[in-house]
């Protein structure tokens, strides 16, 4: 049972990130800013911090968790790097990329953040707040999206009150997030890295910089999850989501794409647009919050219009599947 706390919410400017970085030292939770989404922060190295994290969120203890570090030299304390690996840093640290590695023999991350296997997930976050927090705490921080687990992700502060208000201690509020989609991830644990999960960098601008294509991962999944955001539901609303939605139906709300609405939009429950202009960068940073607020309309489901799944569009597809999906 998750025990009831006062949670707090203070403006991220130095005296809260000062006070941040003494709750996460002491085994506390602290909702902090990234450019992606806002994430749930523990002393990675605190076992009994990652458990309570776990609890908070609610989260399934066999999927891992990403940790989130100051700076490459942070991460190879951590993980052991390979040529594509150490290019991949170069290229998009600090940023919304993910790298899964091999652990250090001494990486001091407790293995509850990583389910236990003998690999990490590692990035380096490009949010100033996310940056100060890290170096004044002196140490990893595991920090899943800052929601109940499967629910939407935060974008803002208000939606990490709204779901983990009375289970954390503290929350940074920096305004949205600029991104709005969670990190990709790619896997260096072979010659050929691999795409576990679409993000917000974008896979060709990745392929860009390897001598070749991003690999896909194996379907079968038999000990769990490699990385975080990989269970088939994911990222869920409430209300039923359908996908690909050509018309609404009566008493269902709409996720719109573009300057065009399907039939039947008129007489929706509640309509928002994740870019009217079919921008898929303002798509991605709309797609969270438009979850949200959809879910709250009281619609018997939210249709959800194609969006293209080039550049950031196959995020936000990967994103809408995994919403949609029955749990």
């Amino acid at each position: 049972m998750t025990v009831e706390i006062a949670t707090r919410t203070m403006h991220a400017d130095a005296k809260a990130i000062a006070e941040a970085a003494r709750i996460l030292r002491a085994g506390g939770l602290v909702a902090f800013p990234t450019e992606t989404v806002y994430g749930l922060g523990a002393d990675g190295t605190n076992a009994a911090a990652v458990a309570r994290l776990y609890a908070a969120k609610g989260r399934p203890k066999f999927n891992p968790l990403i940790v989130h570090v100051a700076d490459p030299a942070m991460a190879q304390g951590l993980a052991k790097f390979d040529a594509a690996a150490s290019t991949l840093a170069a290229a998009f640290w600090p940023g919304p990329l993910t790298l899964v590695l091999p652990k250090t023999d001494d990486c001091p991350v407790a293995e509850i953040a990583t389910a236990g296997l003998d690999t990490i997930a590692v990035r380096v976050p490009d949010h100033p707040v996310a940056h100060a927090l890290i170096e004044a705490a002196g140490r990893p921080l595991v920090a899943p999206s800052a929601n109940r687990s499967g629910h939407v992700s935060p974008t803002a502060a208000a939606h990490v009150a709204a779901d983990l208000g009375r289970r954390i201690d503290l929350i940074l509020d920096a305004g949205p997030t600029r991104v709005g989609v969670e990190s990709t991830i790619v896997s260096c644990l072979s010659d050929d890295p691999v795409l576990l999960r679409p993000g917000g960098v974008a896979r060709a601008a990745i392929e860009d910089v390897l001598p070749a294509p991003l690999g896909e991962p194996a379907s079968a999944q038999a000990n769990g999850p490699q990385a975080p955001g990989m269970l088939p539901s994911h990222y869920a609303p409430i209300t039923r989501l359908r996908l690909g939605a050509t018309r609404v139906e009566p008493h269902e709300a709409l996720l719109a794409f573009g300057p065009t609405v399907p039939p039947g939009a008129a007489q929706a429950v509640a309509v928002l647009n994740l870019s009217p202009s079919a921008d898929l960068v303002e798509a991605a940073a709309n797609l969270f919050a438009h979850l949200r607020a959809l879910d709250r309309a009281g619609a018997r489901a939210i249709a959800a219009m194609p969006v293209p799944r080039d550049g950031l569009g196959e995020a936000i597809n990967d994103r809408l599947a995994r919403a949609a999906t029955p749990r």
